[in-house]
């Protein structure tokens, strides 16, 4: 059930038997050449909606704004600071709260919103689970398997096989394989800790950061999807308990 698509008797009937509901968090911003800029929120978005028709869970309008300052030299990237993006997720939950949903769970699908949603749920603690799509080790054994080490850390073929799925599949006439990063780069950038935009746009000009994205398909989006939404359906009804 989306959130937006129910009234507001239907809302108070189902916190009469639940006070659960998912909140998908991404991003609007470049995804490389063939991967769209929401793909971020649409991953999270529709992971999130095939996860609770299997779990009966209420799916909160996703939100997509978030910080992503390292890409802004790329067109069609929009970025918050993350002081707005903090205060724009605590008034979403206020609102939750407000109305008798206990347990938030957040569904993420960017590395950057990671440092924010992590200290509002310590400071909701018990009330709030945050896990990204990709935590789980189902879906990171498939990654492995389609992508191993092209899989890299930005426009990734997971990321971009899943809007594939569900969106469309854009076609360039040659995309050659990006140059592999290094598992120091990794480390230190985790968390897409990345340097400011001309410095990042000069250093990654297609905007793929190790990710081979050539390599998705529609099929292996719906392997990933699917296997996401299960994963996230029995997260969800564990932290209900």
């Amino acid at each position: 059930m989306k959130l937006e698509e129910m009234t507001w008797c239907e809302v108070q009937s189902y916190l009469d038997r639940t006070s659960g509901i998912i909140l998908p968090t991404g991003s609007i911003e470049q995804h490389g050449p063939i991967g769209l800029i929401g793909t971020d929120s649409i991953c999270a978005r529709e992971i999130s909606w095939a996860a609770a028709r299997q779990c009966d869970a209420v799916v909160a309008p996703e939100i997509s704004y978030a910080p992503a300052p390292f890409n802004m030299s790329f067109p069609g990237t929009i970025s918050l600071d993350a002081d707005v993006y903090e205060k724009l997720v605590s008034n979403v939950l206020s609102c939750l709260f407000h109305h008798g949903f206990q347990r938030i769970y957040i569904l993420n699908a960017h590395g950057a919103n990671l440092d924010v949603l992590k200290l509002l749920a310590n400071k909701h603690s018990g009330s709030i689970r945050v896990k990204s799509w990709w935590d789980f080790d189902l879906v990171n054994t498939l990654r492995n398997q389609f992508y191993g080490e092209w899989e890299g850390m930005h426009a990734t073929p997971s990321e971009v096989a899943i809007t594939q799925k569900t969106h469309r599949v854009v076609r360039v006439e040659r995309l050659d394989a990006p140059e592999k990063l290094s598992q120091d780069f990794i480390k230190a950038h985790a968390g897409d800790k990345h340097g400011p935009p001309h410095e990042h746009r000069a250093q990654f000009p297609d905007g793929r950061v190790g990710s081979h994205s050539g390599l998705a398909t529609a099929k292996h989006g719906k392997i990933l999807l699917d296997t996401a939404a299960a994963c996230v359906a029995k997260d969800y009804l564990d932290f209900l308990g």
